[in-house]
């Protein structure tokens, strides 16, 4: 009796799991075109502006006058980046430095030149920790360093990476790409996710 009531409970999963996933595939990504900008709290709005022109390059652009803070907007590359000026920031955010950790959140800018990066980097004092990814005869490096407030920037030739979509990949290779190594053990459930996953990285189009 017992098992016939665990069976039922697990159809009854995979039944609901199946129609979240069709439900999900029901509906179209939003309408987007492209990443617009960044937007970022800051201490100081003008040491702020100093360094994304300076050390990044970005030009600073007039922003709405309607607008009762301090701030800037600034451009290039494509992409801008919003400061909002915050003085109390240290009220909900340590102000003591955090360690650079390349796994820690960041934006990123590809260069065309990671060993002039660094030389440049030296040149102004500045700290910054390397990184190298390789994949199938790829290699990419990184060099991450952190703005006046704490955020993180990374530069490097990561266009080395061919973007494949993981819906050409192996079942093996798109588990791969999410998790280090694989559970030891799955029960019902879980390989239901797994294959509810699978089905949607199948539905990736670009």
């Amino acid at each position: 009796m017992q098992s016939e009531i665990v069976e039922i409970g697990e159809a009854k999963c995979k039944s609901e799991n199946m129609l979240d996933s069709v439900e999900a595939n029901n509906f179209e990504a939003l309408p987007l075109l492209s990443l617009n900008h960044v937007s970022l709290l800051c201490r100081s709005v003008w040491d702020s502006v100093r360094f994304y022109e300076d050390v990044l390059g970005f030009v600073s652009i007039k922003r709405p006058s309607s607008f009762k803070f301090n701030g800037a907007w600034l451009y290039n590359y494509g992409i801008g980046i919003h400061l909002i000026e915050n003085p109390s920031i240290d009220d909900f955010d340590s102000i003591e430095p955090r360690p650079i950790n390349p796994k820690d959140n960041h934006i990123s800018f590809q260069c065309t030149d990671v060993g002039l990066v660094m030389r440049r980097l030296q040149d102004m004092g500045m700290k910054y920790v390397t990184a190298v990814v390789e994949d199938q005869g790829n290699r990419v490096d990184q060099v991450f360093f952190h703005d006046p407030d704490g955020y993180m920037v990374e530069l490097c030739n990561c266009e080395n990476i061919p973007i494949i979509p993981l819906s050409s990949c192996s079942f093996k290779q798109r588990l791969s790409s999410f998790y280090k190594s694989a559970p030891a053990k799955c029960g019902f459930v879980e390989n239901a996710m797994m294959e509810s996953l699978s089905m949607e990285m199948l539905n990736i189009s670009f």
